[in-house]
């Protein structure tokens, strides 16, 4: 355990999927580092592991679309967390639809979702950040559901080990 566990085991942030596409491929995967980084312009932070496949695909992606989950869609975020897009399709069973700059929507899944143009990356360790300038957002719950958190999907084992 290092100091800043102390600081990080107590907080339940809200997880996110966040797709990608480029050059033919598609990915996705379970994000629970996010947020929104400036107020005017609008930005927003993501990051990847370098771990995942999806970190490969969003490396030549121009957008990734960042979508909020349910408390109860623990299921979807088995999909996107639990699993590896180097041995199966994430979306073979998940409805979707191009969004904005052919990117990944998943459709009536997510409470909300909005989609990023990549302003930058920004190498963080055993992450890269990718900040992201939204161009298209939806929020179809109205703002009332509740949101998945870290704390909801402990028991979810990650497709890659954690870095």
């Amino acid at each position: 355990m290092t100091d800043l566990d102390t600081f990080t085991d107590p907080l339940d942030y809200p997880l996110y999927v966040v797709t990608a596409a480029a050059a033919g491929e598609k990915s996705g995967y379970l994000v629970g580092f996010a947020s929104q980084c400036s107020i005017r312009p609008a930005r927003f932070m993501v990051w990847l592991s370098k771990a995942n496949r999806t970190l490969r695909v969003a490396a030549r992606a121009e957008r990734l679309a960042v979508h909020l989950l349910r408390h109860d869609q623990t299921g979807l975020a088995r999909v996107f967390g639990g699993e590896t897009g180097d041995r199966r399709d994430k979306f073979s069973d998940i409805a979707w639809h191009r969004g904005p700059g052919e990117s990944l929507i998943l459709d009536e899944q997510a409470p909300a979702w909005f989609v990023g143009r990549v302003e930058s990356r920004v190498d963080g360790g055993d992450h890269v950040g990718f900040l992201l300038a939204p161009e298209a957002a939806e929020n179809v719950s109205g703002g009332e559901a509740a949101l998945l958190s870290l704390h909801d999907a402990r028991d979810i084992t990650p497709g890659h080990p954690v870095a």
